[in-house]
């Protein structure tokens, strides 16, 4: 019995042992944990709390020193320094930061907390047009303007909506009776009645195009690419642009998804009355190369002309198509950033970029055109081209008058008498050598 009993007081004194053993272990555990916890939320607090390297950049001296280098009355640069820079006049250029200082709130110079005025009008609009005319990174601007990397790419961003929101309507238009007329005018004189532009795409390389979109963006060369489809005059204004395709698709994928031809369709386009050898017609066409489809509102050149008149024809419709890629050409000359690969990974901000480009070039085409134009409009009266000022663009339209419209643009029929007359025209005109262009 005594035996028992001294075993069953070692069994307690163990569960006791025990018990105390693993109270302690655990409060321990518990004390320890807490404090390490602790000490990693102030860690990542103190991380948290990190500010950032504050850059005094004396904003105000950046001010005067492009004021006085560019906007004084005795400025250190001259007119075409300016122009160069800018890539327009100086009043042109002021006139968009009146309008931008004026009906945008992030352009109005304000104060800060301390009184000092904020970065001025000219100093954001000029970071911008900086970034888009020479394409280059956005912390470039920062020694001579005074502004940091972050503040000039919201300064582009910013710059581009407010071209868009303010001149976009007025720019980026369809054609007005009065500009068909003039565009009708012009056509004629060069040869071809009827004709109010040429039209053609350009592809825009998207270097940082996301992984998961590269093989719908990818053709030919591999590397990304966003279409722009354009419609271009004599005098490189560019009356329609359609920006976003994915770079797969070819000229003619494009037009299928393209609203250039949506005034004739859904009646809004006036109406157009020309001539050619004799014949009358309605439909205005433009010029395009090979790859296009035959369609009464395209006429293309003569891939192998046989004959005097089928190569005159060619050689004189391949010249003036080339309107459309001198326009690409002066376009990605003027805004170096449409012309090097784009770094957004934004297709929304790099579409907004594309308008403003076009928006700036057409501003800039109405403010130099008469020194640099091929045809001087002044000079000559209407021909037999007429556009009907007083036909109404407000009726409503049906499935059934859509659909005849459609018709009348693709009709492959009307295209090759079209053809063959301009064909006949041209070489009348201009087969003896009498070239009035």
């Amino acid at each position: 019995m005594a035996s028992s009993s001294e075993n069953n007081l070692d069994e307690a004194f163990d569960d006791a042992f025990d018990d105390a053993f693993d109270e302690a272990f655990d409060q321990h555990f518990d004390q320890t944990f807490q404090e390490f916890t602790i000490q990693s939320d102030q860690e990542e607090g103190r991380k948290k709390r990190k500010k950032r390297a504050y850059i005094e950049r004396h904003r105000e001296e950046g001010h005067f020193r492009l004021w006085n280098d560019y906007f004084s009355d005795t400025p250190t640069y001259p007119e075409n320094f300016f122009r160069r820079r800018f890539r327009m006049n100086k009043r042109l250029f002021m006139h968009i930061v009146d309008r931008l200082s004026n009906e945008v709130q992030y352009f109005r110079e304000k104060k800060d907390g301390l009184g000092r005025n904020s970065l001025s009008p000219i100093q954001k609009c000029t970071a911008a047009i900086r970034v888009l005319a020479y394409g280059s990174a956005a912390d470039m601007v920062d020694e001579y303007l005074r502004l940091g990397e972050t503040t000039a790419r919201l300064c582009v961003e910013q710059f581009v909506e407010g071209i868009i929101y303010l001149f976009g309507d007025e720019y980026l238009r369809s054609p007005t009776p009065a500009d068909l007329q003039r565009l009708l005018d012009v056509g004629e004189r060069r040869g071809f009645p009827g004709m109010i532009g040429s039209i053609d795409c350009m592809h825009w390389e998207w270097k940082n195009c996301p992984t998961a979109w590269k093989g719908q963006y990818s053709r030919g060369s591999g590397k990304p690419t966003i279409v722009l489809e354009a419609v271009a005059s004599y005098d490189l204004w560019i009356w329609h642009a359609f920006f976003g395709p994915p770079g797969t698709l070819n000229d003619i994928n494009v037009l299928d998804r393209s609203p250039v031809f949506d005034d004739i369709i859904n009646g809004k386009a006036p109406n157009v009355t020309y001539y050619v050898n004799g014949r009358e017609f309605h439909m205005a066409y433009y010029l395009t190369d090979g790859i296009y489809p035959k369609w009464a509102t395209f006429i293309q050149s003569i891939s192998m002309p046989q004959g005097p008149k089928a190569v005159l024809f060619a050689q004189r419709q391949e010249a003036i198509r080339k309107d459309v890629e001198r326009a690409f050409g002066v376009l990605q000359a003027r805004f170096a950033i449409i012309k090097n690969p784009a770094l957004f990974w934004d297709k929304v901000k790099i579409g907004k970029i594309m308008r403003a480009c076009i928006i700036l070039h057409n501003m800039i085409v109405e403010d130099e055109r008469d020194g640099y134009s091929l045809v001087d409009v002044s000079e000559f009266d209407h021909g037999n081209s007429h556009v009907d000022f007083t036909y109404s663009t407000d009726i409503p339209s049906n499935i059934t008058n859509m659909m005849d419209a459609r018709s009348r643009i693709r009709n492959r029929q009307m295209h090759q008498q079209l053809k063959d007359d301009l064909v006949e025209h041209i070489w009348r005109r201009f087969g003896h050598g009498d070239d009035n262009n």
